[in-house]
């Protein structure tokens, strides 16, 4: 037996990463404080927290006007038990639910010593080796206090207590300080310590109770001839229909958050009758101050500024200027051929159809732009009275569990174009002036402290054996008259997206029509947005332009291209 023994019934109450205190019922403490190191680097201050009766007491962060979301920090405790040879895991969640999870010993891994040993704090420690998810863990521990514990049970618990652990040469987690005097009696784990589940579903949850998930829409359709009547405007949280129901609109309030956050955009959609691969778009509008889509929606596409191109065709509502701010995209995403409602009508050898498309995509970049009372909607163009069915999350994932203050959002958000006629089904023309036009857009530059970078996307349609769909072409940005960068956008994996095409047309040389390659797109997929570095720029006027060498008409057949862009300033 060793040093340990006549304390072997204590059970050590453990925040991992954290000083771990133990506890008497005396109110003895007995803490000890780690620090984590990187590549020999501090990786941070030590994080205080007050431990009273056993237990952890968080600090809550303080709100400011600008934070309008700081995320619920769940309460967590860890207990081992070393009669029993288990960790119980605890957790307080911010709904007032009490979930734990327990771990038994036999499954933690087997340490092996090596009959090394140092000196750490002025105690003599043993080291001992094991591995975890292939890497190389190293464990040193004292039985000097006769204690033990351990700040990371995952590597394993050894008889003793650990003051330091190093992982794959590179990460170390050392003991700085130890204060207090040793408990003399054992911390109590509570008796009923809530709902019991398994180590998978309660991280879940853990991690969950971090995240702030704004829903928009909830599988709402999207179809042609909607008879639905829009509530009366400008009704807040009300889902609004337009151009025959193939755009939704909503008005939204979204949380102000500090510049540490990720954000995504989470779409879920399916076919409720429409058999094709149709071009969808999440979209937003936030300037009030000027005209925007939200009028040409409501009054029609006459009510926006337009230009006429050299084919004599007027586009409408496609570029900024100094009055009218065209809708910012979010994401672009392409359905996939049928998917959920032709599932059970169409069957191929080895193929097994997926029942929704799934579609996520960061947007942090955007975070400065979608904040507030703002407008966000969705299209999918189609003349099919079923159409689609959509959902849309925008899902909040905080950068620190602890927010002391508000760090302020320095990006700035200017709107250029968007040439994706969204309104098509309300006479938007589609983007087809490139065959004898450029895209020519000017801009004004205040703040000339700032870095800026274009946030691109670009998609080329013409569904026939010579439509630009299927044809590459250089798209070419210009900034001031110079070429700042050009690229073909091709996408070559459109067979990864097999199983959620049903009704995609399978021809004679065993191929389909979703795994042909395509101008930036394939069915089923979402297009990655292309980030152009700018630079710093001069005050005053500027101008973008953009060059595709669209392909002729052949017929009733025409090619047009679905171009956004925004320029970001960090």
């Amino acid at each position: 037996m060793n040093t340990c023994n006549n304390i072997s019934n204590i059970i050590f109450f453990i925040i991992v990463f954290l000083p771990i205190t133990f506890f008497a019922q005396d109110n003895g403490l007995f803490t000890i404080s780690y620090k984590a190191f990187v590549n020999g680097s501090d990786a941070g201050p030590e994080m205080h927290k007050t431990v009273m009766a056993g237990y952890f007491s968080a600090t809550s962060g303080s709100a400011t006007s600008e934070i309008a979301y700081i995320p619920e920090k769940p309460v967590e405790k860890e207990y081992i038990d070393y009669s029993k040879k288990i960790i119980k895991q605890l957790a307080n969640l911010s709904d007032g639910t009490s979930i734990f999870y327990e771990t038994d010993f036999n499954s933690l891994p087997v340490l092996e010593m090596t009959g090394e040993n140092d000196t750490i704090l002025g105690y003599a420690c043993s080291k001992a080796i094991t591995t975890l998810r292939s890497n190389k863990i190293e464990i040193w521990f004292t039985k000097e206090l006769k204690v033990t514990g351990t700040p990371a049970y995952a590597y394993g618990v050894p008889e003793g207590l650990v003051l330091r652990i190093r992982r794959n040469n590179n990460w170390e987690l050392s003991a700085t300080q130890i204060t207090g005097t040793i408990p003399k009696q054992a911390i109590i784990i509570p008796e009923n310590p809530g709902l019991k589940m398994d180590a998978k579903n309660y991280r879940h949850r853990i991690t969950q109770n971090y995240v702030k998930r704004i829903n928009i829409f909830n599988d709402e359709q999207i179809c042609w001839g909607s008879k639905k009547k829009n509530p009366e405007f400008p009704a807040v949280d009300s889902v609004f229909r337009y151009a025959g129901g193939t755009v939704i609109l909503k008005k939204i309030k979204l949380p102000y958050v500090t510049n540490d956050y990720q954000v995504f955009a989470e779409v879920t959609q399916y076919s409720n009758g429409d058999a094709y691969d149709r071009t969808g778009t999440i979209f937003m509008i936030n300037d009030e101050n000027k005209l925007t889509m939200v009028t040409a929606l409501n009054e029609g596409i006459d009510k926006v500024p337009f230009f006429t191109g050299r084919n004599g065709k007027k586009y409408e509502g496609m570029i900024a200027d100094d009055d009218f701010v065209p809708a910012v995209e979010l994401m672009r995403f392409f359905t996939s051929f049928g998917i959920g409602h032709f599932n059970d009508k169409v069957q191929v050898v080895d193929k097994s159809w997926q029942p929704k498309s799934y579609f996520k995509q960061e947007i942090t970049e955007m975070l400065p732009f979608i904040k507030g009372e703002v407008w966000i909607g969705a299209f999918i163009g189609n003349y099919d009275a079923g159409g689609h069915k959509l959902s849309l999350d925008l899902v909040y994932y905080p950068g620190s569990q602890t927010i002391e203050e508000n760090i302020p959002q320095t990006s700035q958000i200017i709107p250029l174009f968007n040439t994706l006629n969204f309104m098509e089904m309300a006479g938007q023309n589609y983007g087809t002036f490139f065959d004898k036009d450029s895209l020519e857009v000017s801009f004004e530059i205040a703040d000339t402290s700032k870095d800026y970078f274009l946030r691109y996307i670009t998609t080329g349609h013409g569904g026939w054996e010579n439509g630009d769909e299927f044809v590459q072409k250089t798209n070419s940005i210009f900034l001031n008259d110079k070429l700042v960068f050009k690229y073909i956008p091709w996408r070559t994996d459109c067979m990864n997206f097999r199983e959620f095409n049903p009704s995609s047309g399978n021809f004679w040389n065993g191929l389909s029509s979703s795994d042909y390659s395509r101008s930036g797109w394939c069915p089923g997929s979402v297009t990655v947005p292309n980030y152009i570095e700018i630079g710093k720029l001069k005050r005053g006027k500027h101008m973008i332009r953009i060059a595709i060498p669209q392909g002729q008409d052949e017929g009733s057949s025409f090619s047009a291209w679905c171009v956004s862009g925004v320029l970001i300033g960090k």
